[in-house]
C-alpha cells in the first residue's frame, strides 16, 4: 500500500546547516559588500543569487536549470533561503561579467580574447580569507596551469585538441593543512590561445592580486609553458622560489649525456622508482645567469634508447631556483602540482564547468569564477564539519558529501515557542550546533 502525506517534509534537511554556515561565516555579507547592490526594482541581493546557485551543487544537481525543474519546492522548506529562479541566477552571471579584449598577435596575426574579471577574482581572495583559508603571515606555494575546457558556445574558437571550446587560465593555492588546491585567480581565454602567450602579463596580474591582499608567495611550481625568460624573471622579482618543467632542447640533451652514472641516484616516489642528478651551471634561454636543473629519468618500457644518452631512460629536467633542497625533495615536490591539475577535475564534475551556462566568454568567466568560491566554501564547509561529525572526512568529494550529510529528511516544526528542525536520521547533527 501507498501513504501519501502533506507534510513540508525536503529530502535535503542537510542543507538547512549549509546556509547557516555560509552566512555565519561572514561570505553573504562581503558578498554584497564587495559587489554592491543591484538595481532597486530586482528583489534578491547578489548574496541570495550566489546562495541559490551554491544550492544547485550542494544538492546533487549539475547545472543552473536544476533548480526550477528539481530543488525548487525542496528549497523553500529551508529556513531563511529566499529561493530564486534559473533567470535570476543567469541575470546575474551577465551582470557580474566583464568586457572581453581582443588582441592580435602582430606575428601570427591570430586573434586572441582574454576576459579577466578584476572585481571577481578579488572576491575569490577575499572569501578565502575571510573563512581563513588564507592567512597574511603565512608563505604559500602557488600553481599555475591552463585546462582545455571543451564546448560549443557562440564564440568558443578551436583549441589544440581539435576541439571547439576555452583555454582558461588559473592560479591556485595548497592548503597546508588539507592539501587541497584552491583556486585564487581564473582568466578567461578562448580555445585558440595557446598557455604560453602573454603569460607574462597574466602572471603579473595573479602576483598583483595576491599582493594587493596581503597573501605572500613562497614557491611557485608550473609546467612546461611556464618556461620563458620573461616568466622566470617575474617570479624572482617577487623574491619566490620556482619550480618550472624545462623544455628540452640540444643543450639540455649534451648535458644530460656528460652526467656520470656514478652521480644518479635512486629514489622512489610512491611507487614509481627512478633516479636523480642535477646541473648547477645550466644557463637557459642564450642568458648569463645559471641556474640549478634537476634531472629525473625513469626506464622506458620498449627499451628505446636515448640518443644522447645511449641509455634507454625517458628524462625530465626542472629548472629551479632553490639551492638547498635535495634532488629527491626538488623532484617530490613538483610532482605534488598533480594535485592543482586534480581541480579541473573538482571543477568539471562537481561544480558544473562541463557544462558551461552562457554564450559568451566574459559571461563564462564569471560563472567559473563563482563557481571557484563555492569549491572553496565547500573545502571550508567539509574541514569544519569533519573536525565535528567523525562520519566525515576532509577529503570527501562532493557526491559523497551530498549522499552522508545533504540527503537527510527533515521538517521543520514549531514547538515551545521555537522552530526546531526534526532530522529523520540515527544520526548526530547536534555537534554542529556547538
Amino acid at each position: 500500500k501507498i501513504t501519501n502525506s502533506s507534510e513540508k517534509i525536503t529530502p535535503f534537511g542537510g542543507f538547512n546547516f549549509v546556509i547557516e554556515s555560509f552566512k555565519n561565516s561572514g561570505l553573504s555579507m562581503l558578498i554584497d559588500n564587495h559587489l554592491g547592490s543591484r538595481v532597486k526594482t530586482v528583489g534578491f541581493s547578489y548574496s541570495d543569487i550566489f546562495i541559490n546557485h551554491l544550492a544547485v551543487y550542494l544538492n546533487g544537481g549539475d547545472c543552473t536549470e536544476d533548480i526550477n525543474d528539481h530543488l525548487r519546492g525542496h528549497l523553500k522548506n529551508v529556513r531563511g533561503m529566499r529561493v530564486c529562479s534559473a533567470d535570476t541566477i543567469l541575470r546575474g552571471i551577465k551582470e557580474l561579467a566583464t568586457d572581453t579584449l581582443f588582441m592580435e598577435n602582430p606575428d601570427s596575426r591570430v586573434k586572441h580574447s582574454f576576459n579577466l574579471n578584476p572585481k571577481l577574482n578579488d572576491l575569490l581572495i577575499k572569501g578565502l580569507i575571510q573563512t581563513e583559508q588564507l592567512k597574511t603571515d603565512i608563505f604559500y606555494d602557488l600553481d599555475y596551469d591552463n585546462q582545455v575546457q571543451p564546448t560549443e558556445k557562440y564564440d568558443a574558437e578551436k583549441t589544440y585538441k581539435k576541439t571547439n571550446g576555452y583555454q582558461p587560465g588559473i592560479a591556485s593555492i595548497s592548503n597546508p593543512e588539507t592539501g587541497q588546491a584552491m583556486p585564487v585567480y581564473i582568466e578567461g581565454r578562448n580555445g585558440n590561445s595557446q598557455a604560453k602567450y602573454l603569460q607574462e602579463e597574466t602572471l603579473e596580474r595573479v602576483f598583483s592580486n595576491l599582493v594587493n591582499n596581503g597573501v605572500k608567495m613562497g614557491r611557485f611550481r608550473a609546467d612546461s609553458a611556464s618556461y620563458q625568460k620573461k616568466v622566470i624573471e617575474l617570479v624572482e622579482r617577487q623574491d619566490s622560489l620556482f619550480y618550472i618543467r624545462a623544455k628540452r632542447c640540444a643543450k639540455m640533451d649534451g648535458m644530460i649525456g656528460s652526467i656520470a652514472k656514478g652521480d644518479w641516484k635512486k629514489i622512489r616516489l610512491g611507487t614509481q622508482e627512478m633516479e636523480v642528478a642535477d646541473i648547477y651551471e645550466y644557463f637557459p634561454f642564450g642568458g648569463e645567469k645559471p641556474y640549478r636543473l634537476v634531472i629525473s629519468r625513469v626506464k622506458r618500457k620498449d627499451y628505446q634508447t636515448d640518443i644522447f644518452s645511449g641509455e634507454a631512460y625517458t628524462y625530465r629536467g626542472i629548472l629551479t631556483s632553490d639551492s638547498e633542497s635535495s634532488n629527491s625533495e626538488v623532484v617530490a615536490f613538483y610532482n605534488a602540482r598533480g594535485q592543482s591539475e586534480c581541480l579541473f577535475d573538482v571543477m568539471n564534475n562537481d561544480f558544473g564547468w562541463a557544462k558551461m551556462p552562457c554564450s559568451f566568454l566574459s559571461e563564462n568567466t564569471a560563472f567559473m569564477i563563482m563557481t571557484a568560491i563555492y569549491a572553496n566554501f565547500y573545502s571550508y564547509l567539509i574541514a569544519e564539519y569533519s573536525k565535528k561529525l567523525s562520519w566525515l572526512k576532509p577529503n570527501y568529494r562532493l557526491k559523497k558529501f551530498i549522499f552522508r550529510f545533504i540527503t537527510v529528511s527533515a521538517k521543520w516544526i514549531r514547538t515551545g515557542r521555537k522552530h526546531v528542525l526534526k532530522l529523520f536520521t540515527q544520526k548526530d547533527y547536534t555537534p554542529l550546533l556547538t
